[in-house]
C-alpha cells in the first residue's frame, strides 16, 4: 500500500438522530457528509477507503454512496457484526472490525461529521512520517457543540510535549455561560471554558493497536457482554494504553470548527456551512460526478 488508509465508521443507528443520519444529503449535489471526509483524504494522498458498514446495509450503501468513488479511490467494505444486538458494540469494536481489511498506517473518522481539510492533511503527513507513534486530531470544545441538545465529547489533557496524557469521556456536554458543562449520571456537572482539547474520533493508527484492541474488547466482552446498551469507545480503549505505557498519542490541533449531525435540528445548519464553503472555493458544487 503506497500511504495511508481511511477508514469510516457508517454503521451507527443514529438512536439520537432517528434514522440513519449518515446518508442524509447535505451537500448541492446531494453530498453526504462522509462525501466530504473521502474528498478531503483523497486530496491529502490517500488511494484506499474501508467504510464499516453492517452487513445487510452493504449493496445498498454501495450503489448510493461507494461507486461513486468508483476508478477514483480503491474501496473496500468491513462489517461491524451485532451478535444479536439491536445496536452496534461502539467504535472500539468498528475499528477492530476493520482490521481484515488494513495493510498499513490509517486514519479513523466518524461517517456523520465534517472535519475539514486540515485535519485530514495533517493526519496524512503525520503517518508518512511517524514510524510507530498513534495521533488524533484535537479540536476546541466550544467549536463542536450543538444547540440542539447534549453531546458526547473525549475531553482531553495534553502533555508539554504535545503528547496525549489522557482523554475522559463524557456523555452529556451542553453550552453554558460562555463555555461548556458536562451533566454527570449521578447529577453533578463539571464546567469547561469551551477552549479544552476534544476527541472527535479521527484517529491515527498503525496495525499494532489491533491484538491491543482485541484483548482489551475481549475483556469489555467479559466485563459487560450481558448489557445492551453498553459501549466501548476509542477513547476510553486509547486513554488505558496511554496509562499502562503501551501507546504514545500525539495531539495534532486544528483550527477548523467541527460540525455534525447528532440531532434532526442539525441538518440544516450543516448544510448551510457547507454552502458556505463552497462558495468560498473550497469545494467544487458536485463532489464525484457520476
Amino acid at each position: 500500500m503506497s500511504g495511508p488508509e481511511l477508514v469510516i465508521m457508517a454503521a451507527g443507528m443514529g438512536s439520537r438522530f432517528g434514522g440513519p443520519k449518515q446518508v442524509i444529503p447535505v451537500g448541492p449535489g446531494g453530498e453526504i457528509v462522509l462525501d466530504y471526509s473521502v474528498w478531503d483524504a483523497a486530496r491529502s494522498g490517500l488511494e484506499r477507503v474501508v467504510f464499516v458498514i453492517r452487513r445487510d446495509m452493504e449493496e445498498d450503501f454501495h450503489v448510493r454512496h461507494g461507486s461513486r468513488y468508483a476508478g477514483r479511490l480503491d474501496v473496500a467494505y468491513a462489517f461491524q457484526e451485532l451478535d444479536g444486538r439491536r445496536k452496534p458494540w461502539g467504535t472500539a469494536h468498528a475499528v477492530l472490525a476493520a482490521r481484515p481489511r488494513i495493510g498499513g498506517p490509517f486514519m479513523v473518522v466518524n461517517a456523520d461529521d465534517f472535519y475539514g481539510a486540515e485535519a485530514f492533511a495533517r493526519m496524512a503527513d503525520f503517518l508518512r512520517r511517524e514510524p510507530s507513534d498513534y495521533a488524533m486530531v484535537g479540536y476546541e470544545l466550544g467549536k463542536t457543540l450543538s444547540a440542539h441538545g447534549r453531546v458526547a465529547r473525549g475531553v482531553c489533557e495534553v502533555n508539554p510535549d504535545g503528547t496525549l496524557r489522557a482523554v475522559v469521556e463524557h456523555t452529556a456536554i451542553e453550552p453554558a455561560d460562555g463555555g461548556a458543562r458536562a451533566v454527570e449520571p449521578g447529577g453533578g456537572e463539571v464546567r469547561f471554558t469551551g477552549r479544552e482539547p476534544v476527541s472527535m474520533n479521527f484517529w491515527g493508527f498503525r496495525p499494532h493497536l489491533f491484538p491491543r484492541l482485541e484483548e482489551r474488547f475481549a475483556r469489555f466482552r467479559a466485563e459487560r457482554g450481558d448489557d445492551p446498551a453498553a459501549e466501548l469507545y476509542i477513547p476510553s480503549v486509547v486513554d488505558e494504553l496511554i496509562r499502562e505505557g503501551r501507546a504514545r498519542v500525539q495531539v495534532l490541533p486544528t483550527s477548523d470548527r467541527w460540525f455534525g449531525m447528532t440531532y434532526p435540528e442539525d441538518r440544516n445548519e450543516v448544510a448551510a456551512r457547507i454552502r458556505e464553503l463552497v462558495a468560498r472555493g473550497d469545494y467544487p458544487e458536485e463532489l464525484w460526478p457520476r
